[in-house]
């Protein structure tokens, strides 16, 4: 009787499929992992945005404040309209075209519009999507800009670079990202 040895065309066309599926899958898991570290990098550009734009507005609270210290004992009374205060859809009431150097930057308007310079430029598609989603405003309650409360909402968007990478509120998928955050100053 004679044994055979090695393997049969049929067992090393079936190795070809399962290897094949499975390095299918490992392409497909890099680039959906790529993807979402792109979206990591800018979410986190977005953070570093709004945290830079908090401290520019408590560097400056005679723009965002009635009363101040030291004429008055602690910082109250938001006002109702700000250099820094910016509905959704609008431009900032008055903004320069550029940034010479936000070190040289004396104002806080200057300092504001060397930061909406930076938050276009940044994101991707900044400078289309500052203009209609982002906002800076007054806030009572979350996602509601009413000119009421002592809180400063201030949401950012960008452009995901992948299709339905950004979940929404309401638990869909979008395109457009978007961060927000609350603070009182």
């Amino acid at each position: 009787m004679k044994q055979v040895r090695g393997f049969s065309l049929l067992e090393v066309l079936i190795t070809l499929v399962l290897t094949a599926i499975g390095i299918i899958g490992i392409v497909a898991m890099q680039s959906r992992s790529i993807q979402y570290t792109q979206n990591s990098v800018e979410r986190n550009t977005a953070i570093t945005l709004t945290n830079e734009l908090i401290e520019i507005i408590r560097s400056n609270p005679d723009d965002v404040f009635d009363q101040v210290l030291p004429d008055y004992p602690i910082n109250s009374a938001l006002k109702s309209d700000s250099i820094f205060f910016k509905a959704k859809g609008e431009d900032f009431a008055t903004e320069a075209d550029d940034c010479e150097s936000p070190a040289a930057a004396s104002s806080a308007q200057e300092l504001r519009d060397c930061w909406v310079a930076k938050a276009k430029t940044r994101l991707p598609e900044g400078d289309t999507l500052f203009d209609s989603d982002a906002y800076v405003c007054r806030s009572s309650t979350p996602g509601t800009c009413d000119d009421k409360g002592s809180a400063i909402e201030i949401q950012l968007a960008w452009s995901s670079r992948g299709e339905g990478a950004c979940l929404t509120a309401a638990g869909g998928e979008s395109d457009v990202c978007t961060f927000s955050t609350r603070v009182e100053p």
